[in-house]
C-alpha cells in the first residue's frame, strides 16, 4: 500500500474543500484534496447549484421567448422538452469542471478519488473504483463532504416515477404534473423551473407560508408569483404515505387529502456525508442528520481536523461554503479568520430573491425605529427595457441615524443587485448610512439606481 505525507489533506471538492486547498497550498504547504466522485467540483458542481441554476436560465430564456411580444413575429410559442433543457445546461458542467481542474494542477495540490476513511486521527484509508488502496498521514485534516438529500425510509425512492433533488436531473422524460413535497429553497426552486416549462405543480409545504425566514412581503410576492405560474401552494400539509404505480403518483395527505401525479419529487432536508468516514475511528459523532459539530474556528472535537460546508449544516450555501474553507484553512495556518455569519441570501427561483441584515419581523420584535425605503422594478427605466418590470428594492434603515439593517430584492438579478447595499453595511460606524445611495451618481438606466429611488422614498418617510 502507498503510504503519502502531506501537511494538510481536505477531504471533498466542493466550494469549502477547494478553497480551503488551495489557500493551504499558496501558503506554501504540501497539500492533496480527495475527491469520491469521478471529476472534481462535489455536489455543488454535479448535483445541485450549477445544474439547478443553469437548468432555470434556460427555463427563464424559455418563458421570456413565449411571453414576449417581438418574438411573436418569428413564431408561435415554443414548448421545450425537461431533457433537453437539461442537455444544455450540462455544457456549464463541463466547463466548470475543467476550470476546476486546471486550478489544482496549478497549484500542485495532489487529486486523489475515491472514498475516504478515517484509520486515526491523522492518517486517512483512500479506496478507488477499482478496489485500489492508498493511505495518507496529514497534520491537518479538513472534513468538506458535503450533504445529500434527505431521504426517509418510508418512500420508494427505487420507483422510477419518485425522485429526490439529486436523482431528478436523470429525468428522461417532461411529467404533465408533478407533486413537490417540501417548499424550501430547494423545492421552490423547482417548482418554478417545472412550472417554467408548463408543468402543473403542487408544492406541499409542511408550514403556514412559504420560506418563512425572509421578509413577509418577498415571501408573500414570491407566493404570488408561483400561484401565477399554476403552481398550487398548499400549506400545512404532511404525507402520510406515498405509493407509486405504472402510470404516476399518489400522495396520502394526513389531512384526509388524496393527491395524483405523474411524477412525485421530495425536496425536504439534507444530510450530511458523513456515513463512510469512519468517524468511530477517531471519537467523533455526527448528528442524526449526519452533520458533525465544530466550534467557532471551524474545529471538531479533535483540534487538529475541521469541518466546513454543508456537512456542518447552516448555512448550506455554496457562498458561505467557500469563505468557510479559507478562513478554516487560515485558522490552521494561524493567519487572520473571520467566522463566517453574515451570509446574503441566494434563492432562484423566478423572479429570483436574495436578502442580507434584518427582515421587518425581527427589528419590530426588537423594537428598533426603522423605516422603509423601496423601489418597483416597474418604474425603472431598465427594467421597463428588459421587461423584466416585475420585483423591488426594500432597504430597512434606522430613522434617526439612517444607518442600514436590512436590505430585501425580489426581481431579475436579485442576488446580484443586492451586493450593492451590502457593500455599505460592511462599511464600520457612520459609513454606513442611507445617505451614500442619495449622494452617489449611478449610471442610468441602470438595475442598481433602484438604490437611488428607493433611498429617496425613505428619506421622503422621516419627518
Amino acid at each position: 500500500m502507498a503510504v503519502h505525507n502531506y501537511d494538510v489533506v481536505v477531504i471533498g471538492t466542493g466550494p469549502s474543500g477547494e478553497s480551503a486547498a488551495i489557500n493551504a497550498a499558496k501558503h506554501g504547504k504540501r497539500v492533496a484534496i480527495i475527491e469520491k466522485q469521478q471529476a472534481v467540483g462535489g455536489n455543488c458542481t454535479h448535483w445541485g447549484t450549477i445544474p439547478s441554476k443553469a437548468l432555470r436560465h434556460q427555463v427563464k430564456q424559455i418563458m421570456q421567448f413565449n411571453t414576449n411580444r417581438m418574438f411573436r413575429d418569428i413564431g408561435e410559442p415554443r414548448w421545450f422538452s425537461f431533457p433537453k433543457v437539461l442537455e444544455r445546461s450540462r455544457v456549464t458542467i463541463d466547463q466548470q469542471v475543467e476550470m476546476r481542474t486546471r486550478f489544482y494542477a496549478r497549484n500542485r495540490i495532489d487529486l486523489f478519488f475515491g472514498v475516504a476513511r478515517f484509520k486515526d486521527e491523522h492518517t486517512l484509508v483512500i479506496r478507488d473504483d477499482h478496489e485500489g488502496v492508498e493511505e495518507i498521514c496529514a497534520q491537518k485534516i479538513v472534513i468538506a463532504t458535503g450533504s445529500r438529500p434527505y431521504r426517509p425510509a418510508d418512500v420508494n425512492f427505487r420507483h422510477p416515477r419518485i425522485y429526490c433533488s439529486d436523482t431528478v436531473l436523470g429525468l428522461s422524460h417532461t411529467p404533465r404534473t408533478l407533486i413537490i413535497f417540501g417548499a424550501g429553497v430547494i423545492g421552490s426552486e423547482y417548482a418554478s423551473i417545472f412550472s417554467g416549462l408548463g408543468v402543473k405543480v403542487d408544492l406541499i409545504d409542511s408550514r403556514d407560508r412559504l420560506l418563512s425566514f425572509l421578509d413577509d412581503e418577498i415571501s408573500d410576492a414570491l407566493s404570488y408569483h408561483l400561484r401565477q405560474n399554476g403552481v398550487l401552494v398548499r400549506h400545512n400539509e404532511d404525507y402520510e404515505r406515498i405509493e407509486g404505480d405504472e402510470s404516476g403518483v399518489v400522495v396520502h395527505l394526513k389531512s384526509g387529502k388524496r393527491l395524483r401525479a405523474d411524477a412525485f419529487l421530495w425536496a425536504n432536508g439534507r444530510t450530511g456525508n458523513t456515513d463512510q468516514l469512519g468517524l468511530e475511528n477517531i471519537g467523533l459523532e455526527a448528528n442524526g442528520r449526519g452533520q458533525l459539530q465544530v466550534d467557532n474556528h471551524y474545529r471538531t472535537a479533535i483540534p487538529h481536523i475541521y469541518a466546513v460546508g454543508d456537512v456542518i449544516g447552516w448555512p448550506s450555501l455554496a457562498s458561505a461554503a467557500y469563505d468557510q474553507g479559507r478562513n478554516a484553512s487560515d485558522d490552521l495556518l494561524d493567519a487572520d479568520f473571520r467566522f463566517v455569519d453574515d451570509v446574503p441570501t441566494g434563492i432562484y427561483t423566478i423572479p429570483e430573491i436574495s436578502s442580507v441584515g434584518k427582515n421587518e419581523r425581527e427589528l419590530t420584535d426588537a423594537k428598533v425605529p426603522y423605516e422603509v425605503a423601496q423601489a418597483f422594478f416597474k418604474d425603472t427605466a431598465r427594467a421597463q427595457i428588459t421587461g423584466d418590470t416585475v420585483g423591488m428594492l426594500k432597504i430597512l434603515f434606522h430613522r434617526d441615524t439612517l444607518e442600514i439593517l436590512g436590505i430585501h430584492c425580489f426581481g431579475d438579478q436579485a442576488s446580484e443587485i443586492v451586493h450593492i447595499g451590502q457593500a455599505i453595511m460592511q462599511q464600520p460606524g457612520e459609513a454606513n448610512t442611507l445617505k451614500y445611495f442619495i449622494n452617489t451618481t449611478f449610471n442610468y438606466p441602470t438595475m442598481a439606481e433602484a438604490y437611488r429611488v428607493a433611498a429617496q422614498n425613505g428619506l421622503n418617510r422621516l419627518f
